[in-house]
């Protein structure tokens, strides 16, 4: 099972704070916009996405279809396989977006402490 590219989504209070202090760690503003409560922030092959009012919590984020530069991969598994890999192994789907045949969608689970994972594929 490839999920593809992986960030995490950060929740935060006040995002031109947080913004700043990554950037101080070398972080640099890779897509998103502040003014509409999001940016992502890559260092290296480092990503990190900020969410100001969208999240209660923090989210570890798979990208299946994508590398870790937002490009289109050749060879990957559908987010619809993989849900359905998850279900057959006993993981249950907390929120299922994935219900078209092909395409964009995501679903979201929690690990056995109640940390958010979400995998989105955007094409």
């Amino acid at each position: 099972m490839n999920l593809g590219a992986f960030s995490v989504s950060l929740t935060v209070k006040d995002i031109k704070a947080s913004k700043a202090f990554y950037e101080k760690l070398g972080f640099v503003a890779f897509g998103g916009d502040c003014g509409q409560g999001w940016t992502i922030l890559k260092n290296g092959d480092h990503i990190i996405g900020l969410f100001q009012g969208m999240f209660e919590k923090n989210i570890l984020t798979f990208n299946p279809g994508w590398n870790q530069s937002a490009q289109n991969v050749d060879e990957y598994t559908d987010v619809r396989v993989i849900r359905d890999e998850l279900v057959k192994s006993g993981i249950t789907i907390l929120k299922d977006d994935a219900t078209s045949d092909g395409g964009p969608g995501s679903i979201v689970i929690e690990d056995p402490d109640q940390n958010v994972i979400m995998i989105d594929q955007h094409r």
